[in-house]
């Protein structure tokens, strides 16, 4: 007959309390949702978003206010198209990181009969080719004409497919920069290059948004588009799967709810900049706007 030994027993037990605080935890959550009022129906969000530095902050921000609701919320980095299939067809719950009318515009076309619309979370984003200050001589996209040499024929862009890149390759054919070419890279890799020429007082011009910490940090300006290329000012809207609020009420509320200024998120995407996990950017941002916040979570009582 099999004997159980002490560390048997041990170890039984250390397995029988962890169960018991698990589910101890899990009541808990639930009490302090039924407190504050919230019906989370099912806890468990998949959030979506490119990996832009605007939505790597404006996610990371929601996806904290969603758990301190008493969510367990997974946020998950992929390509544009993809985080917009991936809501259309139910396999995540949400994103708040559509740039409308222009950037996700085609995007947009092709998903938003699958999709729950729920508004603007950011309004006065902006896309454009973006140069230094320094570059007192180049105020238009049309006088990169006469730079070529000075620029290596080149824009810096971000992500191929991204709308910023389909904009300036459309520049390249309404100016006829017959020279030139955009090349395509990361949001990272973008932004190291413009600090590396920007230090240098070298000539760049890049793919650039507003939204985005660069302003913040260099002294740089939109070129004039009187071709219209990148499209007029656009905003960053919310979309969520069909059946989220059925599923998931508190979740939808809040995310429907949510709503802030440029000046926020460039106050988080800066401190990321400088050295600051998103987590704990985000969440000094949610310490220091406990008023905007509660709003937000209020939404769902």
């Amino acid at each position: 007959m099999f004997k159980l030994t002490w560390k048997h027993l041990g170890l039984m037990l250390v397995l029988s309390l962890t169960l018991v605080l698990a589910a101890c935890g899990d009541e808990a959550a639930d009490d302090e949702a039924a407190e504050n009022g919230l019906d989370l129906g099912d806890d468990s969000l998949e959030l979506v978003y490119v990996e832009w530095d605007s939505e790597i902050a404006s996610t990371n921000v929601i996806a904290q206010v969603l758990e301190e609701a008493g969510y367990d919320v997974d946020a998950t980095p992929i390509d544009n198209a993809i985080m917009w299939e991936a809501v259309a067809s139910g396999d995540a719950d949400g994103m708040v990181a559509a740039w409308l009318p222009g950037t996700h515009g085609d995007l947009y076309d092709e998903y938003s009969a699958d999709l729950v619309e729920l508004g603007e979370n950011l309004e006065g984003a902006k896309i454009g080719a973006v140069v230094p200050e320094y570059m007192e001589d180049v105020n238009s996209i049309e006088d990169l004409a006469d730079y070529t040499d000075e620029f290596n024929g080149t824009i810096t862009g971000i992500e191929p497919g991204a709308g910023v890149v389909q904009a300036a390759e459309q520049a390249v054919e309404d100016y006829g920069l017959d020279d030139w070419t955009v090349e395509t890279s990361s949001s990272g890799a973008m932004a190291t290059a413009l600090g590396q020429a920007y230090e240098n007082e070298e000539p760049i011009v890049v793919t650039g948004w507003t939204p985005h910490w660069k302003f913040a940090e260099y002294d740089l300006k939109y070129l004039d588009d009187p071709e219209g290329s990148f499209g007029e000012a656009e905003v960053i809207e919310t979309m969520v799967r069909e059946g989220l609020e059925e599923d998931s009420p508190a979740a939808y509320q809040i995310l429907d709810a949510f709503y802030w200024e440029a000046e926020d998120m460039e106050e988080v995407m800066l401190e990321v900049s400088e050295g600051a996990t998103p987590e704990e950017a985000a969440a000094n941002w949610i310490e220091a706007n406990r008023d905007t916040v509660d709003g937000w979570l209020e939404a769902a009582e």
